[in-house]
């Protein structure tokens, strides 16, 4: 629902606009009206946002909502829950679910049932292949006229190189990304955490970072020849992030993100066993983190995603061979980049905003990502100052499988607004009519 809204004083962060300014912004009819000072309230709904930071919502290009079909892990409602309480305002979900979005049907079921039950803008992301198969393609026309934003076969590379390239090119045709989750299973055989000091030492079986990196590199040739929109989910090695500063530079057209896990922890932060702590791709070792984080400074990486992936507490408790890869992210990410990232000066606060909204709703061709005049209304306030403590039982996503338990962080989304909307509201004082 459209709403009106006036958000006063508080540090507006508008990397579309290059703002970094205190001042107003005034939302009518569920969009941006203006950003300046002193703007009339009239008979609005006012939030003091004095020593808040105000920047437009966050848009994560990366979620699995499981639904349909494994809707006990997490479904749209609570999904989205999570995605507002930690200052999402538009979320992209990966086609993984039971059935596929391989075909219409599934992408309008999904767009249906965000309009009727999500607390934020949901976008479905297309299957490449049928099935996920990777043997033929879906059909990408009719998803595309069904409202999916990219294509991929998340969870699976597309290994068929010719059916990859078919899928690029038919994908530039309607101006879709394609995202390719990167990982060649001949090398990665079975393995589940990076293969290095820490897999021996444990007695499990690794997946050495060539495993990435080949998938990647045949990848940015294809798209080379191509032309099309390459997008390389959740980078985790140094060899990657080479490969696509490479192409960079070669003029290819790529893009790529990283998660918060991947830049804040490493291998040996598995520990003994944590299941929380398992992922693909496996966290690396600390020189593959030191990479990603030059790169996301740098920009050679675009995006940060969370690559939230909901399973259910039976799931994770498995032996650590045979519990399902993910992990939760879209109620941390901030305050975990907040915290580990702008706090220590290794990130600016502006390429945070930049990373987690403007980008990414750019890349999928998604409205937000900018508060300028005619843009949604979709807005996070964001306390600098408040402190935190990560409590897995407080999580509202359905499912808890948090790498971050316990861990206190700076920085939180106090105020989520869609369209205008206030759709979450952690405000010391509450929102007021004059």
């Amino acid at each position: 629902m459209a709403a009106d809204l006036l958000i006063r004083c508080g540090r507006v962060v508008d990397p579309s606009q290059a703002i970094d300014s205190v001042a107003d912004v005034l939302i009518i009819d569920g969009r941006i009206a203006a950003v300046g000072r002193d703007l009339p309230a009239a008979d609005r709904p006012v939030v003091d946002a004095a020593g808040l930071i105000v920047a437009p919502g966050l848009v994560d290009m990366h979620v699995h909502l499981r639904d349909p079909g494994e809707t006990h892990k997490e479904d749209l409602a609570s999904g989205t829950a999570a995605a507002v309480r930690g200052g999402f305002t538009a979320v992209a979900c990966m086609p993984n679910t039971v059935p596929p979005i391989d075909h219409p049907t599934v992408a309008e079921y999904v767009r249906g049932r965000a309009a009727a039950a999500a607390h934020c803008r949901v976008s479905p992301i297309g299957a490449i292949t049928k099935g996920r198969q990777g043997r033929e393609l879906a059909p990408i026309g009719t998803l595309a006229g069904a409202g999916v934003v990219a294509l991929s076969d998340d969870g699976v590379a597309v290994l068929d190189a010719g059916v990859l390239r078919r899928a690029l090119s038919y994908a530039s045709m309607f101006d879709l990304p394609v995202i390719e989750h990167c990982e060649d299973p001949a090398l990665a055989a079975g393995g589940v955490v990076h293969e290095g000091e820490y897999s021996s030492t444990r007695g499990l079986r690794g997946i050495p970072s060539s495993a990435e990196t080949t998938i990647v590199a045949r990848d940015l040739l294809l798209a080379e020849e191509t032309g099309a929109r390459l997008h390389i989910a959740h980078v985790s090695t140094a060899g990657a992030v080479r490969l696509i500063r490479d192409a960079r530079a070669r003029g290819i057209r790529v893009t790529a993100e990283v998660t918060p896990h991947h830049l804040v922890l490493r291998d040996a932060d598995v520990g003994e066993f944590d299941t929380d702590r398992k992922m693909n791709p496996p966290l690396r070792g600390a020189d593959d983190r030191a990479a990603l984080r030059e790169a996301l400074a740098d920009g050679t990486l675009d995006v940060v995603a969370t690559d939230h992936a909901p399973h259910a507490a039976e799931e994770k408790m498995m032996e650590f061979d045979h519990a399902p890869f993910g992990v939760v992210g879209l109620e941390t990410a901030l305050g975990i980049l907040l915290t580990h990232l702008v706090e220590p000066g290794a990130l600016s606060l502006m390429e945070v905003i930049r990373r987690m909204s403007t980008t990414p709703a750019a890349i999928l061709g998604l409205p937000g990502g900018s508060l300028a005049p005619g843009s949604p209304g979709d807005v996070v306030l964001i306390d600098p100052e408040r402190r935190w403590t990560v409590r897995r039982a407080e999580l509202v996503s359905r499912s808890k499988n948090t790498p971050f338990d316990g861990w206190t962080l700076q920085g939180r989304a106090v105020l989520t607004a869609v369209g205008g909307e206030v759709r979450h509201n952690d405000l010391a004082v509450e929102t007021r009519v004059p």
